[in-house]
């Protein structure tokens, strides 16, 4: 991992030689080198190191509050992030607190009629740092804190695990699903995907749907329509398409 001072905010670039590839990520001030030529690798930084005042950190070991772990001799290349839920868990004071089974309970509902409405429900809301929780969040209200709270409480059992990607043949998987009409407040639909590289998630989403569906089949069709037309073609640097 290389520090250094530049503006950008994310980019990739690929250089290949021959059988010889190195990837070069950048994010806000952070670079990150990666590739199957250590000569190329090193030609790559004394070139950089010409250009930009920054220092060579080593090898990756924790990035965006991400832990790497490797085990060369099995390619294999692990990912965690248990030392930021642990800090999350401390800063809203559920360390000490049950570890959750599921991250959401079955049939939960929460909408905007649930928001406080009343002087002291302002005032007690106001009091807990439910938006740091889950980040920009206009409608606070004591049912959807409960519910980020299953969430927390689920990270903390699930914490030490690891996302586990191979180094074989990359194969992408992906999944699509959706709900009909499953917001209470506006009817729209609630969809998702997840993609997994060689076993491991990639690229994941959950949102809610702009239109409203008039059928699951509708609802399912936007979902895949969005995929293929939202950019996540560029993210995955692969082709996604949907057959008949």
């Amino acid at each position: 991992m290389i520090s250094s001072r530049t503006t950008m905010i994310l980019v990739l670039y690929k250089k290949i030689s021959g059988s010889s590839i190195a990837y070069l990520v950048l994010y806000v001030d952070d670079i990150l080198l990666i590739g199957n030529d250590v000569k190329m690798l090193g030609d790559i930084k004394a070139w950089l190191s010409t250009q930009f005042s920054m220092k060579d950190m080593g090898e990756a070991s924790y990035i965006l509050g991400i832990k790497i772990y490797r085990d060369r001799s099995r390619r294999l290349l692990g990912h965690t992030q248990s030392s930021y839920i642990e800090k999350v868990m401390m800063r809203f004071k559920i360390e000490h607190s049950k570890r959750g089974l599921l991250p959401m309970r079955h049939g939960i509902k929460l909408s905007k009629k649930q928001s406080p409405k009343t002087d002291e429900e302002l005032n007690r809301m106001s009091d807990i740092p439910y938006a740091s929780a889950v980040g920009n969040i206009q409608h606070a209200r004591e049912g959807a804190l409960d519910a980020v709270k299953s969430i927390l409480k689920y990270l903390k059992r699930t914490k030490d695990m690891f996302l586990i990607y191979g180094g074989g043949e990359l194969i992408l998987e992906g999944y699509s699903d959706a709900s009909f009409q499953s917001d209470d407040d506006d009817a729209k639909s609630q969809s998702g995907f997840v993609f997994k590289l060689n076993g491991s998630v990639v690229a994941w989403k959950s949102s809610k749907q702009d239109t409203t569906a008039d059928s699951t089949m509708e609802a399912e069709t936007l979902q895949l329509r969005k995929l293929q037309g939202g950019g996540l073609d560029e993210k995955l640097h692969q082709r996604v398409g949907c057959g008949t």
